[in-house]
């Protein structure tokens, strides 16, 4: 049993991972251990305030991407063109149909396609190269900020988790 404890907490390290990592599962693979573990005991008591701030994360946490994306944006002055280049460029980087990434796979399409389709789509709307490049930084800035608080509330629910489940496992 305790080998298993240690695995799912494991599991919420790659989640942690996850959250400040784009491309990689991350407050979700939090719950889903979180539930195993609860499953596993047979009870979910012990664990029904780990598994609700988890999920208040998980909301959060989308709810950040979102505000943190927008502010980046709003703060570079970029307009719905090179917001909505920089969705485009992010599903074209987690496909890998960037054709000038031959290299890096998904991860890397990842992290350069919403910079290149934010810059493209901006530099379409406005025919101006350097508000086109403030305008993609801006919206890149604003989601690695939204990954690290993502992060940080990751951190909060493992915590919880740990400090509601440690004692009873170590006991």
């Amino acid at each position: 049993m305790l080998t298993l404890y240690w695995l799912l907490v494991a599991l919420m390290v790659v989640g942690v991972i996850g959250a400040v990592v784009p491309g990689i599962p991350g407050t979700s693979l939090i719950l889903v251990a979180i539930a195993i573990w609860g499953v596993v005991q047979g009870s979910f008591g012990s664990i029904a305030v780990p598994l609700i701030v988890t999920v208040v994360v998980l909301a959060l946490s989308v709810g950040i991407d979102l505000l943190a994306t927008f502010w980046g944006a709003k703060r570079a002055g970029a307009s719905k063109w090179g917001q909505i280049g920089a969705v485009v460029g992010l599903l074209l980087g987690i496909f890998g149909l960037l054709p000038a990434l031959p290299f890096g796979g998904p991860l890397l399409g990842i992290l350069l396609g919403p910079l290149l389709g934010a810059i493209i789509g901006e530099y379409i709307y406005q025919r101006n190269l350097k508000r086109a490049l403030k305008a993609g930084v801006g919206i890149v800035v604003g989601s690695l900020v939204g990954n690290l608080i993502q992060g940080l509330l990751a951190i909060v629910a493992v915590g919880f988790f740990l400090y509601a489940t440690l004692p009873q496992v170590m006991g």
